[in-house]
């Protein structure tokens, strides 16, 4: 049985693109002792990936040229030798990566662990987006860094991206006021519907610092900071006293070398806010993924929590939803849906 598997082609030098990626074709794996066999069903596409793509060191380890692309996803046991796992299992996965077939190691620590999707808890999807990775970013960026208060204003950018939606809702439901910033109209349409109070479309806007100073009269409490680049130069501009930072990402500079990677120097303004910055690895706090899972699914039970995604079917696009979404084309979680039922 054939295996077909998105391995990296090259190192891209500026944005990726299609050819970053070849498809090739492997045999499938068989299951050793303790292991399991997945067939995928879903794939996840997120703008931490860019990072793995780069020669250069990052927070772990990247991926080298010929190597299974890395990715999260969720797929079916086929074949099992591992005592607490049956064929017809749902597994998640960090460690899948965009490929059709996967042997896992189910006893791994960590974020390289296998973990057991319930669908009598939500469709195995969401274990990809707001109830996996994207919604335990926005939990503990929020509410360990971030720590809304009733009357805070929260500002957040790339709003209505996998992981901008559930913050601005978490700080809906924290009792402060979320101010939402995208690319497009219908994005913010989209924002407002959810709960937030306000809305930026960074396009189309001439004086980014004016209009959030408009929309932030006294000053941003809390920045959950998506995208890097001139959205954070604007909002360092207008912290309010003892403003909290989460820097989650820096999807507007990614594709840039690091001598370019330069905006504002916001360390006056630092000094006069007290303001606190603090970067978020969410894999840093996977110890507390089950936590996080409990109270985002109460909330959605609730009907307190919804969730938006983009969704393309077909193995073959695997590429071109990374591409799609690290250009902001996507409008909401960006999956890949391998098995159609």
């Amino acid at each position: 049985m054939k295996n077909r598997q998105w391995l990296l082609a090259a190192h891209p030098q500026g944005p990726a693109t299609h050819d970053t990626w070849r498809l090739a074709e492997g045999q499938v794996g068989e299951p050793g002792p303790g292991q399991i066999l997945v067939k995928t069903h879903w794939l996840s596409l997120d703008p931490y990936m860019r990072g793995r793509i780069n020669p250069g060191a990052n927070y772990t380890a990247g991926v080298r040229l010929g190597q299974v692309m890395q990715g999260g996803g969720v797929g079916e046991v086929i074949a099992s030798n591992h005592p607490g796992w049956k064929v017809g299992d749902i597994a998640e996965a960090m460690t899948l990566g965009w490929q059709e077939y996967a042997v896992l190691t189910p006893d791994l620590p960590g974020v390289a662990r296998v973990n057991r999707v319930d669908p009598k808890l939500a469709e195995p999807q969401a274990y990809l987006s707001w109830l996996g990775m994207p919604g335990i970013t926005a939990y503990i960026g929020m509410l360990e860094i971030g720590r809304p208060k009733p009357g805070d204003t929260v500002v957040v950018s790339a709003a209505s991206g996998a992981v901008g939606q559930i913050v601005g809702q978490i700080a809906k439901m924290s009792g402060a006021r979320a101010v939402a910033i995208a690319s497009t109209d219908e994005k913010l349409d989209y924002c407002r519907s959810i709960g937030f109070d306000a809305t930026i479309n960074y396009r189309t806007t001439q004086d980014l610092r004016a209009a959030i100073a408009e929309a932030c009269p006294r000053g941003v409490d809390v920045f959950f900071d998506n995208t890097g680049g001139p959205i954070h130069d604007a909002v360092m501009m207008n912290l309010a006293t003892f403003a909290r930072v989460v820097i989650c990402g820096r999807i507007a500079v990614v594709d840039k070398p690091a001598d370019e990677d330069i905006g504002l120097r916001s360390s006056a303004r630092l000094i006069v806010t007290r303001s606190t910055v603090q970067g978020l690895v969410v894999f840093d706090w996977w110890h507390r993924r089950e936590e996080a899972i409990g109270r985002l699914a109460s909330w959605n039970r609730d009907g307190r929590l919804t969730f938006k995604e983009d969704v393309l079917h077909g193995f073959e696009r695997v590429p071109e939803a990374f591409v799609r979404m690290m250009a902001g084309q996507n409008f909401g979680k960006q999956l890949v849906k391998l098995v159609e039922a």
